[in-house]
């Protein structure tokens, strides 16, 4: 069975969520399926300069380091407001590259693009509250090209900090949270609970293809790639 046009799959979530795990899962079982499936890497297909930004965020660290363990990575936590309005414009200047970029794969006649993390992930690095910082927010999650699936990973910030102790772990919790505030402003947003990676796995694949056709009891008798 083919789509027309490639429908968009994101996953976003704290780090230590699983996401690459259900990525790579949920690839190979929709083309073990005979569908064509491409990926997007935010960070490394769309973001702009991010070598410099990168390096923004080091001498952000630097200043803070004193405050935090040195195993700590603390750049994605620090978000003091010089640096935010540092970043704003180069995540305006990401969305536009997301559409550029998921046009290109499109033409490529994929019938899924599954992307590694989307706008969605620097609009919780906003902390602002103010009007104009939820008019910028809402903005992006316009102009960026509207999922047909975006999925949330929930996870519980003590075992995410277990597995990638790379921030502090009060961020991990205020971080979690910021994802979970975020379905308020966009609709196509899911929540998939913790649990097991393959529990997780049917949850995501079940939702995907009940969209694509399949009958109930074809999903029922399906057996997920592990």
């Amino acid at each position: 069975m083919k789509t027309g046009s490639a429908q968009i799959i994101t996953f976003s979530g704290i780090d230590g969520a699983g996401k690459t795990t259900q990525i790579e899962k949920l690839t190979g079982n929709l083309k073990s399926l005979g569908f064509r499936v491409a990926r997007v890497c935010f960070w490394d297909d769309v973001a702009v300069l991010p070598d410099f930004r990168a390096g923004l965020s080091l001498r952000a660290f630097q200043r803070s380091k004193r405050k935090e363990p040195t195993s700590l990575r603390c750049d994605k936590n620090v978000r003091t407001w010089y640096l935010t309005l540092l970043r704003s414009p180069f995540y305006l200047l990401d969305t536009f590259a997301l559409r550029r970029v998921i046009a290109q794969v499109r033409a490529q006649h994929a019938d899924y693009v599954i992307c590694d993390r989307y706008c969605y992930d620097q609009i919780v690095q906003i902390r602002s509250h103010s009007w104009a910082a939820r008019m910028f927010k809402r903005f992006l999650i316009a102009l960026a090209p509207a999922p047909r699936f975006a999925f949330i990973l929930d996870a519980s910030p003590d075992e995410a900090f277990q597995r990638k102790p790379e921030y502090p772990l009060s961020f991990m919790y205020e971080y979690r949270d910021a994802y979970l505030a975020l379905q308020k402003m966009v609709s196509q947003l899911s929540v998939i609970p913790a649990g097991t990676p393959e529990k997780v796995q049917r949850q995501i694949l079940e939702r995907v293809l009940s969209h694509s056709g399949m009958a109930h009891d074809d999903l029922k008798a399906l057996r997920v790639v592990s």
